[in-house]
Formats: structure tokens, sequence, C-alpha cells
């Protein structure tokens, strides 16, 4: 396994220091995640997505999904079979499952549904207007006043 050091990226940018935690924790996980259930991410529009997770088995009172901070979390719980079955073959597993999906900021959940066996999560990315790009005004000379200071106009000959 390969370890990459990160120190570069710390002392070239501000505020990333998140971005590089996260990197450095997949890339020093175990690299034995289980791919149960299997699920799909897709961008559905500019500033949408959806995860769409396959719950064949599970009812709806089975599902959980949770979002805390800047994760997602969906886990499922199949509630004991009181019926005596005898399988030859059982493909179909309703064991139960955690799967943590991690966030951009300002990614929330706007709903969840169940359908045909999918279990579908919509996000979508709201940025706040104090984050999103602005043009700044450029004073031009000493007309203009200063934030608290009032300005001194030049002097006409």
């Amino acid at each position: 396994m390969r370890a990459y050091d990160f120190a570069p990226l710390y002392r070239a940018t501000v505020g990333f220091d998140r971005v590089a935690d996260l990197m450095d924790r997949v890339l020093t996980s175990e690299v034995n995640h289980t791919t149960y259930p299997p699920y799909n991410i897709e961008k559905t529009d500019e500033d949408a997505y959806r995860i769409s997770v396959a719950v064949a088995g599970f009812a709806d009172a089975d599902l959980n999904v949770e979002q805390r901070e800047n994760a997602l979390i969906v886990s499922a719980k199949k509630g004991e079979d009181e019926s005596e079955r005898t399988y030859l073959h059982r493909g179909i597993a309703t064991r139960a499952f955690e799967k943590r999906f991690h966030l951009a900021d300002h990614v929330r959940v706007t709903g969840a549904s169940h359908t045909d066996g999918m279990l579908h999560v919509d996000l979508v990315r709201e940025v706040p207007e104090a984050l999103k790009p602005r043009t700044i005004e450029i004073a031009n000379g000493g007309t203009k006043a200063i934030e608290g200071k009032k300005s001194k106009k030049p002097v006409e000959a």
C-alpha cells in the first residue's frame, strides 16, 4: 500500500484541510469495504444528486435514512421472520446493513422514496448567497470613501 504525504497541500492552500483529511482517511481505510447492498450515485441536475440503493426484501419500516452534519447514513434491519421456511437456495440477502456517504458542504437531503426494491435518496447542493461569487467595485483614486472614513476630494487648480 502506498503512503501519500499531504504536507505540500497544507502548505500551499488555506481552508482545504478537510479535503486532505478526507483523502487521507479514504486512502488509509481498510480495503475490505463491503459491497452490500449495491448502490448508484447519479447527478440529476447541476446541483442535484440521487443515491439509489438496492434494498430487495426490505419494507419501508425496515429502512432508515439519516443525515448527520456532512454524512448520510442509510441503514436497514430486517425484523425476525416468524414463518418457518425451508430454503433450497437463499440468494436474496436481507441482512442488516449501514452505508455511510460523506457529503460536501451545503449538500442536504431533500427526500427519499422506496419503490420496486430500490431506495432513492435525493440530495441538493444549496450554496448560501454569502458564499456565491460577487463582483467587487474598484474605487477610482481617492474619490471613493473607504469604510468608516470620509474621502478627500482631490484639490482642483
